[in-house]
């Protein structure tokens, strides 16, 4: 059977905006851009992002512990906090952190617990973010 898997990741998304300003004034490399909205029509907006992502943790190798995850981008993210509630304002972005999960179907396989630090909680509710939490179901093997 398929294990657990899980990663997190911060993102600013927005329309009409380049995600190498982000870079530049933010002085992290993201994880992945889209740059798609940078240059989309104005009756057209299409949403640009900037993601900020951990490794993909896999369960057959190492357990996966979401704690662990948001605590690593929130050791990144906190000494920039300033810079970022900046940025979402003179851009108009929309700040979210998000957890993507595969769950095993393997009835033996504990589901990893999804929940998040008191920390990590003041730091988006400061900064206004969104939390999304996409799972899945692995395959079967």
């Amino acid at each position: 059977m398929a294990a657990n898997k899980g990663r997190a990741y911060f993102a600013l998304c927005g329309y009409h905006f380049n995600p190498d300003d982000i870079t530049a004034q933010l002085g992290i490399e993201p994880t992945s851009i889209d740059a798609s909205g940078a240059s989309s029509a104005l009756d057209k907006p299409v949403i640009s992002s900037w993601e900020l992502s951990t490794d993909t943790v896999n369960g057959d190798e190492e357990d996966v512990d979401l704690y662990t995850l948001t605590d690593t981008l929130l050791k990144q993210l906190e000494p920039i906090e300033d810079k970022i509630r900046e940025l979402c304002k003179s851009h108009n972005l929309s700040p979210r952190l998000g957890l993507v999960i595969t769950l095993s179907v393997d009835k033996d396989e504990s589901s990893p617990e999804v929940g998040f630090g008191a920390r990590m909680i003041r730091f988006l509710a400061d900064i206004g973010a969104f939390v999304n939490v996409e799972y899945e179901l692995s395959e079967r093997i």
